[in-house]
């Protein structure tokens, strides 16, 4: 099985990644919708913040959904679920894409963040 990848996505004109996709580069305005370039992004950071959802909906398979934002080594911020007893702001995560919600007719991929 092959290991599942993020993607970010690199404005041909200035060189900024954003994630998710922007149509417009929020750096120099130039028009993505259809001139970008796909680039991985790395699964390591920084847990910013994060929160816990108590009664999350049917289709997650646990009970309290802790989400985190976390900035990446390249600068870039992605909201991820947390697999971490205690979160601590500040606090080195890695990530890995995996499913994160089901549903009758599909599997949903996200990013899961654990301690580094």
């Amino acid at each position: 099985m092959s290991k599942l990848k993020i993607y970010g996505y690199k404005c041909k004109n200035c060189g900024k990644v954003h994630y998710p996709h922007k149509s417009l580069c929020k750096n120099c305005k130039h028009d993505m919708f259809e001139d970008f370039e796909q680039v991985e992004l790395p699964t390591n950071g920084k847990l910013l913040t994060f929160t816990n959802l108590h009664t999350p909906s049917g289709d997650f398979d646990v009970p309290i959904l802790k989400l985190g934002i976390v900035e990446l080594e390249n600068g870039n911020r992605i909201t991820g679920q947390l697999n971490i007893d205690e979160p601590k702001i500040g606090m080195s995560v890695k990530g890995v894409v995996k499913t994160v919600r089901k549903s009758d007719y599909e599997n949903y991929k996200g990013i899961v963040f654990s301690k580094a």
